[in-house]
């Protein structure tokens, strides 16, 4: 183990990985996964090491905000990047394997700018979901540091926590904003930016380690809670959701439990 990162012997595995390339292209999405692997590489390799992010309307405001403190405070090379999907009629058009067009444009899109190895935050919870970007990953060669490593989401946090990383270690998972229109819903940026509104102005209520998810339906939009929450926290996410639907001219049909995935809809799969 290097003697950068003294006291993470749990850890080894990981930076086994890491050591084995002379150099990565790492993609940060802003979320827990890859910023913390960003700050390991960034520290275990140093300038071997360049972050990738995309700054398209599916990236919410607050991953966007994210990164770019963290690389300022800790002087990471950044790049910037449009990734171009929303130039794609595939992705826009919302089918059941919506992350692979995403995947497929961020991953080229990287490789036009560098030909170090890409790496990504997939973990090895992510391997017993129905994930259509690690067809693109593998299309790429892309590497996955935490799946050989054997980490899975838990490990992940207990090593943002080991890093003095207070703010990662307790970030809720956060896919991309266009993971709330439900399949076959075309995806455009005004839904996006409205999603990240309601999002937005709920954990500003909430807080910021609140699981919540504001979805787009066909029946209407839609806002999700995750325990532990009580009915005064679900009153005011009504009342929030009710005045910015309004607002948007949008219908709103209420507060519901968190169901992970909601919006995704197999059945409309062209398979």
């Amino acid at each position: 183990m290097s003697s950068a990162l003294p006291g993470l012997e749990e850890f080894a595995p990981l930076l086994a990985s890491l050591e084995r390339h002379q150099r990565l292209a790492i993609a940060v999405s802003g979320g827990v996964d890859s910023m913390t692997l960003a700050h390991v590489a960034w520290q275990l390799m140093g300038g071997r090491a360049t972050m990738y992010h995309a700054t398209g309307p599916a990236v919410p405001e607050a991953a966007r905000t994210r990164v770019s403190e963290h690389a300022a405070r800790q002087g990471w090379p950044l790049v910037l990047i449009d990734a171009g999907e929303q130039a794609d009629e595939r992705y826009r058009a919302n089918p059941v394997d919506r992350c692979y067009y995403c995947k497929t444009n961020l991953y080229a899109r990287i490789g036009e700018l560098t030909s170090d190895t890409l790496a990504s935050g997939t973990n090895v919870d992510d391997l017993d979901d129905f994930r259509p970007g690690l067809r693109a990953a593998a299309e790429r060669a892309v590497v996955h540091p935490y799946v050989e490593a054997g980490m899975g989401k838990e490990s992940i946090y207990r090593l943002a926590a080991s890093l003095g990383l207070d703010d990662l270690e307790r970030l809720p998972a956060q896919p991309c904003l266009a993971s709330r229109v439900e399949t076959g819903i075309a995806i455009a940026p005004a839904d996006l930016a409205f999603i990240d509104t309601v999002e937005s102005h709920l954990a500003a209520s909430l807080g910021g380690d609140a699981v919540l998810r504001c979805r787009v339906t066909r029946t209407g939009v839609v806002i999700e809670l995750a325990p532990p929450h009580d009915t005064a926290s679900a009153a005011l996410a009504n009342e929030l959701g009710s005045e910015l639907c309004r607002g948007a001219q949008r219908q709103f049909i209420g507060v519901r439990r968190y169901v992970r995935g909601a919006a995704f809809l197999r059945e409309l799969s062209n398979d």
